[in-house]
């Protein structure tokens, strides 16, 4: 599909809108002891161990920035280390309970935040973002 130059307009919009919303959530967290990327990381892990070097592809760095992350957060107590059952040379990573509490308690931070801007907002206004939560999930289900 070749892009247009509304479609490239579009993105570039998007793309300043997307920059605000993450610079306003990192401010929400800032007084949080790990870092937006970390409780980024903390997500990733929700629904079970990892392998590290997924949690790197993901995250879209290097294997040697995603082991300093996990470092990080294992001296915090907040994920544990361990090996893939079938490859011992897999290093896995998994969420602790601390871990957990700490990504519930972080999320929970910004959707109370979100949620008061929301109520803020004119019915029209709400119903505009209601209305674009489908198409944001097409897009980002495209890549």
């Amino acid at each position: 599909m070749s892009v247009t130059p509304e479609s490239r307009e579009l993105a570039e919009h998007f793309n300043r809108r997307l920059r605000d919303l993450v610079l306003l959530l990192r401010r929400v967290n800032a007084d949080q002891s790990i870092t937006s990327q970390q409780v980024s990381v903390l997500g990733s892990l929700e629904h079970g161990a990892r392998r590290m070097s997924d949690l790197a592809e993901e995250h879209g760095v290097r294997l040697p920035t995603m082991t300093a992350q996990i470092n990080r957060l294992e001296r915090d107590g907040l994920v544990t280390r361990g090996r893939d059952g079938s490859d011992a040379r897999v290093v896995t990573v998994e969420l602790t309970p601390t871990g957990a509490d700490q990504l519930h308690a972080t999320r929970e931070k910004r959707i109370a935040f979100l949620a008061e801007g929301i109520a803020a907002l004119s019915d029209e206004d709400r119903a505009a973002v209601a209305a674009a939560l489908p198409a944001l999930d097409h897009l980002f289900n495209a890549f």
